[in-house]
């Protein structure tokens, strides 16, 4: 994909390797600076911070997607559990898993995301 040169190694284990990092250690997990979160791989926007909110799982979670169409969803066995793997749609790096236990009043879902897989552009 020919990003290796200016991704960290944390993050070309987790876009490109399909990784995760230990929870709690992301520099996102705790954020609350307004703006827009992108992938650290090919800079798509990804996520709002008006979306994001502590899910208190240790990484940092979202109930939507800036634009639908910017990730995709893939089915994931890779550990034994059918989970969802959520991926950039434009370069297919690895973000995290969604999961239907979000907040309830805005539609149910957590968006899972590595802090690494991400770039936050403050406003």
């Amino acid at each position: 994909m020919g990003d290796s040169g200016k991704l960290t190694p944390e993050q070309y284990r987790i876009l490109r390797e399909r990784g995760t990092e230990p929870p709690f250690s992301g520099k996102y997990v705790r954020e609350k600076a307004d703006g827009m979160y992108h992938c650290a791989a090919c800079g798509a926007p990804l996520f709002s911070s008006d979306t994001k909110f502590d899910s208190g799982t240790g990484w940092p979670s979202f109930t939507e997607p800036a634009v639908a169409e910017a990730v995709e969803l893939r089915p994931d066995d890779s550990l034994g559990a059918v989970r969802t793997e959520v991926t950039c749609k434009r370069c297919g790096g690895h973000l995290g898993h969604v999961f239907d236990d979000g907040p309830a009043d805005r539609g149910g879902q957590r968006y899972c995301i590595n802090s690494a897989a991400l770039d936050l552009r403050k406003k």
